[in-house]
């Protein structure tokens, strides 16, 4: 558990982790609205030379050109569909050759790669509580 008390930290743990990530990664952000997902992606995308990371809320995915492409999706308003996984898929990611980064990504987002980094942030309180869960044999033995 890492925790987080400004937005600045939070972005900085999003850099930090931009290190360890390469083409075909794929990780699920997930947390409350205000949690600071965006700015973790923020701080993830700083770390691969791209400065314009915005939330896709409402356009659902955007795609950042880069030396290791960034692809930051936001399924929160997909969440009420009756099948979730099919508009995903509608979106016709490149996954394999890009960072693939999921607001709000549930098992529907879990199915797009078996290797994958789970990130939870709890905003009960000031101090935020970040979990990273490793999933698969790429984040064997992943530590930040």
């Amino acid at each position: 558990m890492i925790t987080v008390s400004s937005a600045d930290e939070m972005f900085n743990l999003g850099f930090r982790l931009s290190a360890q990530l390469k083409r075909g990664d794929l990780i699920l952000v997930n947390g409350p609205l205000g949690a600071g997902k965006t700015v973790l992606v923020q701080g993830i995308g700083s770390g691969l030379g791209i400065t314009d990371v915005t939330s896709p809320t409402f356009v659902i995915a955007r795609v950042h050109k880069a030396a290791l492409p960034l692809i930051h999706v936001d399924v929160y308003r997909l969440m009420d569909t009756d099948n979730p996984h099919l508009y995903l898929d509608d979106l016709d990611l490149d996954t394999e050759n890009s960072l693939t980064v999921i607001e709000w990504g549930g098992a529907e987002s879990a199915r797009l790669n078996e290797d994958r980094l789970e990130i939870t942030i709890d905003r009960s309180d000031e101090i935020r509580k970040v979990d990273i869960k490793a999933v698969g044999k790429r984040w064997s033995g992943f530590s930040i």
